[in-house]
């Protein structure tokens, strides 16, 4: 699709427990659920589920744990010509597009199978270029025959239907301090390049270059489509992108889930923004009289001054070229080609753009999603996977309400409610339980551009409609085909995509350290979101409230503000350090996850001692598990990139994380004066 609907764009990544006071103590519960057996097959990775044969053992665990680990990998593993990053995640991704593209096949080949149709227009570029520009035509002339400020709210509003990019994210989700409800909620956009500071930080020689290249894109693109006078448009677009980039919120600034929730009326927001009619949004986006919860409101109100002091014909133009841009891989190849040179190339440092048919399976796993995803956890999900991964999150669950005993900066009265919300958690294993229904999405053969502008158009009815109805629960933000895992904190809910549940990350057939160590941490991580800088201010229904005494949260931000100053040390490139604000939900998280599948782990040993394999202890494993499946080699652009818009650490710097946790010395005895050790008092300790 050109752009992604919105469904869950404005919630926060955590929540957290409330829930009334009470005076019995709590009963942790069993932390050994009964997972099924393994079997006598051999585990897909190595002997015991690690490969062993990725170490460099000529590096000591104490100077870089990831490169003790993964660092003959690292060194023997090219990032293949089609991706800007390549690791764990994009193994199994690769698996799944893999078995995704064989279900489409054989759907392709049916007369009436929708999903078969959108797969097979897409792939038919002879089609889609002996038409031209044709078939966007329509759309585009609606953008040039705008004559006057006057009807640009109408025109914007048509746009965000239609797919296309516009100055502002709009899109209904679960009202936050409602969550029995939805709400239109919008957020600061406008911009084509991934960050503000690509417009605006002039002392950074690797973004303005950068820069540079989008506004040459841009004026290739007018030429391309036959406009006039093209350089001289897209410097002007630039300019006014630059203007909403200068006012634009930062992401550490946007992940605050208390300043980024500011509800008032449709009619409110109009007089506080006069120079955009968004009453004349709302209507033509299908929401007449909205109340509305503004993310940023100084980027908001910002940047309707700023449109209104913008000349019409700049305003078209942005629309032009993000329509250009949006609908460029359902267009004649010299589109998809420069797009993919400007976005793929030029910001990640992608050098081959993938083949067609990769390409088709995420683009028709994306706009008929809930169909795909049917057909292919019928033939590649097991009852058995997902009975052993509801095993490991309740382990796990059992471990966390340990260890939130335990803490000694908690009050008695908060922790009751952290096992209370705790109690309340919704995991979701492989997909699912109902799925969408597309009934009304017109498919059509040999017509990829209308299908996707009708899968767009589809998608945002599909979302506004939910105003007014109950919050859908069963909905989940991943498709079972997705190698990702995810915390929703107004659904109070984890969420493991069948595609996860496999080596390294999961094996039925591993070593048990191995499989806590990677999905137990991945499970322990997505629990541990709730619990994060931001998802602490959610309670057990889902609220935005504040449920934790001021006391707790002195404490709470002391101790997260020497984990942010950690991962400022590191400087994945020279010159370039980790953002520690930025990424301090996903390095807490990590923290929590690792220290709770580790108990998990322990607590499944039953009391007995782990045996030794292949010269590792248990504990050996363990971390060895969490490491391999943080393998991952970057491009520098991509790598750039990320560290200005990633709210998760590089791969490496996120297996560093261990230097925090005691057992982890135990287990390899670094050193003094080794680069990741820490005395006991440096370690950060949270949950």
């Amino acid at each position: 699709m050109s752009r992604s609907r919105i469904t869950t764009l404005f919630l926060s990544i955590s929540v957290f427990a409330i829930c009334a006071a009470a005076s019995a103590p709590v009963t942790a519960p069993d932390m050994t659920a009964e997972m099924p057996a393994p079997t006598a097959a051999k585990p897909s990775i190595g002997s015991f589920g690690f490969d062993e044969t990725g170490m460099d053992r000529g590096v000591a665990p104490g100077d870089d744990f990831y490169g003790f680990s993964n660092g003959t990998w690292s060194a023997n593993t090219p990032i293949p010509a089609d991706k800007a990053n390549y690791g764990a995640f994009d193994l199994l991704q690769d698996l799944s597009r893999d078995r995704t593209r064989g279900i489409l096949e054989v759907e392709a080949a049916k007369p009436g199978s929708k999903i078969g149709a959108a797969y097979a227009a897409y792939l038919d570029q002879a089609t889609i270029e002996a038409k031209g520009l044709t078939p966007i035509k329509p759309w585009l002339d609606r953008i040039k025959a705008l004559k006057s400020g006057a009807g640009y709210a109408a025109l914007v509003a048509e746009a965000d239907r239609n797919g296309v990019g516009v100055p502002f994210n709009a899109g209904v989700s679960q009202d936050q301090k409602d969550p029995e409800h939805y709400a239109l909620q919008m957020r600061q956009g406008g911009l084509g390049l991934p960050d503000r500071d690509f417009y605006i930080d002039a002392n950074d020689a690797k973004l303005v270059a950068a820069k540079a290249a989008y506004q040459a894109h841009i004026a290739r693109m007018f030429t391309l489509a036959g406009e006039s006078d093209a350089e001289a448009r897209a410097k002007a677009v630039v300019d006014f992108e630059t203007g909403i980039a200068r006012i634009s919120w930062t992401r550490a600034e946007s992940r605050d889930a208390n300043k980024t929730y500011n509800k008032m009326t449709g009619a409110d927001l109009a007089k506080a923004a006069p120079g955009f009619d968004f009453v004349t949004y709302f209507k033509g986006i299908g929401i007449p009289a909205a109340t509305v919860i503004v993310g940023q409101p100084s980027a908001i109100t910002g940047t309707a001054k700023l449109i209104s002091e913008t000349p019409v014909s700049v305003l078209k133009d942005q629309l032009l070229i993000r329509s250009l841009d949006g609908f460029a891989n359902v267009l004649p190849a010299a589109f998809d080609k420069e797009a993919f040179a400007m976005f793929s190339t030029v910001l990640s440092g992608t050098p081959e753009q993938p083949a067609r048919w990769k390409r088709g399976v995420d683009y028709t796993s994306g706009i008929l999603t809930d169909d795909v995803s049917k057909l292919y956890v019928a033939r590649y999900f097991p009852p058995e996977t997902k009975a052993a991964a509801d095993a490991l999150v309740k382990n796990i669950i059992a471990a966390m309400n340990v260890r939130i005993d335990k803490l000694d900066w908690m009050a008695p009265e908060t922790k009751v409610k952290a096992h209370a919300k705790l109690a309340a958690f919704t995991p979701r294993i492989g997909y699912p339980d109902k799925w969408r229904d597309y009934a009304a999405l017109r498919i059509v053969a040999g017509d990829a551009f209308g299908n996707t502008l009708r899968a767009n158009q589809w998608a945002h009815q599909y979302n506004v409609e939910k105003l007014g109805k109950p919050i859908y629960r069963w909905e989940w933000g991943l498709a079972p085909m997705t190698v990702n895992a995810q915390a929703n904190p107004t659904l109070v809910a984890i969420t493991f995509p069948a595609a996860i549940l496999q080596p390294p990350f999961f094996d039925p057939n591993a070593d048990a350290a191995i499989n806590y160590g990677g999905i137990g941490a991945v499970i322990g991580h997505e629990m541990s979101h709730h619990f994060d800088d931001q998802g602490s201010k959610y309670d057990l229904k889902g609220q935005l409230t504040d449920w934790w005494t001021p006391r707790d949260v002195e404490s709470f931000k002391k101790l997260t503000g020497n984990l942010v100053a950690q991962y400022e040390t590191y400087e994945p490139l020279p010159g370039r350090k980790v953002n520690g604000t930025l990424t301090l939900g996903e390095n807490t998280a990590d923290l929590a996850g690792l220290s709770a599948a580790f108990d998990a782990y322990h607590a499944s040993l039953g009391g007995k001692p782990a045996a030794v394999i292949d010269g590792f202890t248990g504990d050996q494993r363990f971390y060895l598990g969490w490491a391999q499946v943080w393998r991952r080699s970057y491009r520098e652009a991509d790598l750039i990139q990320r560290l200005k818009t990633d709210p998760h650490a590089p791969s490496q710097q996120r297996a560093w994380i261990v230097r925090n946790l005691d057992p982890w010395y135990g287990a390899f005895q670094p050193k003094a004066g080794e680069k990741l050790y820490l005395t006991p008092e440096q370690r950060v300790r949270i949950w």
